[in-house]
């Protein structure tokens, strides 16, 4: 993707590829070389308005809403295999995008969106009504409906699949939508809309709006036309997000910030902790909502695991995340890369131990395998895997979301402790628990304050399983059954079946 053609992208508003009234484009930059490589149409508040108008519209006359669950499950199936079709230029733009590595684009992140589209696509009786069993003489039924127009806004982790994640169950529900990438990753979301109104979607059922200025979230959040609001994010724009969806008492999903434990047992397999605990911290560069950005290790193998854990982390490869060599990629801006600098600052003022990494990288690709030095990582958005020690759960980097490639060591010599320390945040996403004595890990891992814990593996989502968080981590859940219902309001009705037709209440005036 390092190419000097500059693609352009346009917004999708009722049914139709159109740039914003305005005319005016922001730069999408490739953070591996810190290079412009597409132009996307960068949306006002007119042009949120028109999507939310179209959306509105096409719900409240449109032939959405009153499809057959297998009908709309049927555009979604469209959409997974468009996905697959397109999958070679997905993973480009996604790795183009936010410096994903074209590893992770192509075999995680490309797949994963074709499958959560055709998942929710075959879900053709998940929404049927309930029969209730009741004392009285009355047939009462519950039936979930769709709750309208939703507002859905990601941001620049995971573009392609935070979409899917939203759009398949909201559109399998019945709802029309206006969704908004977030501005510094939204290229490969800008292919996806185009593959979605070349599914056939009825106008204004979908609406895809990229841009770069903050009222325009502002505007799909507090809008009177918009009846939900699903946001995933920092917490603190969660905060902004909820203040905003509060003025129409909207319905809301929330999935926020972690700072997730990573527990390893002394009776843990070694090598897989050790696998799983770098999986856990620099897939994507750390720049993952459930990193595993706490490491707790029993004291009985505390300096084993961390001498083989640093050694492991030294010797990843560092490069352009187009290169299929790459294991490491930039993190997604060089302003975002700055601001992880500030905490490994502020780490070493508060008197944690740096014992790997903490800067800028000179070089690239490792030469030990080798492989030649690139310059792109002058350039780039890159930053070196980073260890700490010698740290207290009191300090800023052990509490803070840092959205980057920064570990936190901590011993523990009980589970007790252990579990102390790990719930001692004010985040609750997710957990990881290394042991061969299954017995011991779930005991914890229902006392851990969190949405998922994953015990003996690390990052694994099944559309079936749902996800989301405790605490300011947020509330609702994406995936799953419950993650459809997010996307459903519940009625009940209730039928009258007295013999003879009259109810008592007829007659008590």
């Amino acid at each position: 993707m390092n190419s000097t053609t500059i693609q352009q992208y346009a917004l999708l508003i009722d049914g139709q590829l159109t740039p914003a009234l305005s005319g005016k484009c922001f730069d999408a930059v490739n953070p591996s070389y810190n290079t412009v490589f597409a132009h996307v149409s960068d949306a006002d508040t007119f042009d949120v308005q028109r999507a939310i108008h179209a959306a509105r519209l096409s719900f409240d006359q449109g032939p959405w809403p009153h499809l057959s669950l297998a009908q709309r499950g049927a555009f979604l199936i469209k959409i997974a295999n468009l996905i697959r079709e397109h999958a070679k230029e997905l993973a480009d733009l996604e790795c183009a995008s936010c410096g994903k590595t074209i590893k992770h684009a192509t075999f995680i992140d490309v797949p994963t969106a074709a499958d959560t589209f055709e998942y929710f696509g075959n879900l053709s009786d998940s929404l049927t009504a309930e029969t209730l069993k009741t004392s009285g003489p009355v047939l009462s039924t519950i039936e979930r409906e769709p709750v309208g127009v939703v507002a859905a806004i990601i941001p620049w982790n995971y573009p392609l699949i935070m979409s899917a994640w939203k759009l398949a169950p909201a559109l399998l529900a019945g709802n029309t939508i206006v969704f908004k990438p977030s501005p510094a990753a939204c290229v490969s979301v800008m292919l996806l809309a185009q593959l979605a109104h070349q599914a056939g979607l009825p106008k204004g059922v979908l609406n895809v709006i990229s841009s770069s200025r903050p009222q325009a979230g502002g505007e799909l959040v507090s809008s009177p036309e918009v009846d939900m609001v699903t946001f995933t994010g920092s917490t603190k724009t969660g905060e902004a997000v909820m203040m905003g969806a509060s003025k129409g008492i909207k319905k809301l999903t929330l999935e926020l910030g972690g700072k997730s434990p990573n527990i390893v047992f002394a009776d843990c397999d070694l090598e897989a902790a050790i696998g799983g605990s770098l999986s856990a911290i620099f897939m994507n560069q750390g720049q993952m909502c459930t990193a595993g950005s706490r490491l707790l290790v029993e004291d009985k193998i505390y300096q084993v695991f961390v001498d083989q854990l640093v050694a492991r982390a030294r010797n990843l490869k560092i490069g352009p995340a187009d290169n299929f060599e790459t294991e490491f990629g930039p993190l997604v801006s060089i302003e975002h890369r700055d601001r992880v600098l500030e905490f490994i600052k502020k780490g070493k003022q508060e008197g944690a131990k740096l014992i790997l990494g903490g800067s800028v990288p000179k070089g690239a690709l490792s030469p030990k395998r080798g492989l030649s030095p690139s310059p792109s990582v002058q350039r780039g958005a890159y930053l070196e895997p980073t260890i700490f020690t010698e740290v207290t759960n009191t300090m800023s980097i052990a509490r803070e979301e840092i959205f980057g490639p920064v570990l936190c060591v901590m011993p523990f010599s009980t589970t007790q402790q252990a579990l102390e320390i790990a719930n001692d945040t004010k985040y609750g996403l997710a957990a990881t628990i290394w042991s061969r004595d299954l017995e011991k890990a779930g005991r914890m891992a229902r006392q851990l304050r969190c949405g998922t814990v994953w015990i003996n593996t690390y990052g694994t989502f099944m559309n079936e399983a749902p996800f989301g968080g405790y605490k300011q981590s947020g509330f609702g859940r994406e995936l799953g059954a419950q993650g459809l219902y997010e996307y459903t309001q519940v009625k009940t009705i209730v039928t009258d079946q007295t013999p003879g037709g009259r109810s008592l209440v007829t007659g008590w005036f």
